[in-house]
């Protein structure tokens, strides 16, 4: 890929997603998750706040464990469906970073609050 060959893309996989999505932009679900996060919960799925893995690669490289994950309902959706929000640090109440995927981890966008 001529993508990979750009410095800016090296820069890109060691530093994480650069789009970025303010808070009140989320849909209307993402905010309230992202309230409950800080708030400590109470979440809606089994798997909400268990740790997210990484594999993409398109997050800051950090230690397994560090990042966990959380979904932002889907009106209509019969499952979880694809939207997440994803959040990094050692606290989970005060996470350093949280991250908006509507595509099931296909991209990522930092939510700036």
């Amino acid at each position: 890929m001529l993508g990979s060959l750009l410095p800016e893309a090296d820069t890109e996989a060691r530093e994480g997603p650069r789009a970025k999505i303010l808070l009140l932009e989320l849909p209307p679900e993402g905010v309230r998750v992202y309230r409950a996060i800080h708030a400590g919960g109470p979440f809606k799925y089994e798997k909400d706040g268990s740790v997210f893995g990484n594999r993409e690669q398109l997050l800051p490289d950090r230690k397994r464990g560090y990042y966990r994950e959380y979904t932002v309902p889907t009106p209509g959706s019969s499952d979880r469906g694809a939207r997440r929000i994803v959040c990094g640090g050692e606290r989970p109440k005060s996470p350093d970073a949280c991250y908006y995927t509507a595509d099931h981890y296909a991209s990522f966008r930092l939510i700036v609050d």
